[in-house]
Formats: structure tokens, C-alpha cells, sequence
């Protein structure tokens, strides 16, 4: 029989759980310096599933699916915008998802204490 309980304890332990956290990226999820960026996203998608619901007429599933699918920088196409004011959105809103996740991508790096070096400096002239 397997022992359940034993598997969980041992991966409570903190000698276990810090590279378990960090291999699925949880301390990032739980940092401080990281919740403006969550935040900023969160209102994102809110107003951004606002908007497409109410300019094309989708339902609110279906818009948050296509705001999620944009700022990712996925785009399935299976919904695209019709209407012209909703195209121009689009395409800015697009261009935030990028800035977004570059943010959290500098956040991930800073947090893992990945450092970028100047190579130049470091190769002889020739």
C-alpha cells in the first residue's frame, strides 16, 4: 500500500520545498515585488474582456478566452475582431500583453538572480 501521508510530509519539508517552489515558478507567484505585476494583469484581461464584450457581442467566456489568447501572443484565430475600432484595440492591446510579459520575464530573472553581462568587455581585440 502506498503511503500517502509520508510522500506529502516529505514534500513539506523545507529542504524539499524550496526547489519544488522553484522549479514550478510558486515563489515567483507568492513574491511581493510581483503582485503590481499580477494586479496590472488581472485588470488587464477585466477590461479588455469589457471592451470585446461589449463591442463584438461576445459572450464574457468567450472574450476573456480571446484577451488571454492575445496578451500571451498566441492567437489561435478562431475569434478575430470585425469592427474597425475593435481591430485598432486589438492591436494595441496586443503590444501590452508583449510589454506585460516582458515585465514578468525581468521579474523572473531578477528574482532567480540571472545577471546580464557584457560580453564585449570580456573578449580581446584582435
Amino acid at each position: 500500500m502506498i503511503n500517502l501521508k509520508g510522500m506529502i510530509m516529505s514534500l513539506s519539508r523545507k529542504q524539499t520545498r524550496i526547489p519544488f517552489f522553484r522549479t514550478l515558478f510558486l515563489d515567483i507567484l507568492f513574491d511581493p515585488r510581483t503582485r503590481p505585476i499580477y494586479l496590472y494583469a488581472a485588470v488587464m484581461i477585466i477590461i479588455g474582456a469589457a471592451v470585446f464584450h461589449w463591442l463584438e457581442g461576445w459572450g464574457w467566456l468567450d472574450s476573456i478566452y480571446f484577451v488571454v489568447i492575445t496578451l500571451t501572443t498566441i492567437g489561435y484565430g478562431d475569434f478575430s475582431p470585425t469592427t474597425p475600432v475593435t481591430k485598432l484595440f486589438t492591436i494595441l492591446y496586443g503590444l501590452n500583453g508583449v510589454i506585460l510579459l516582458l515585465m514578468l520575464f525581468d521579474i523572473v530573472r531578477g528574482l532567480r538572480g540571472w545577471e546580464i553581462t557584457n560580453n564585449a568587455d570580456e573578449t580581446d581585440d584582435v
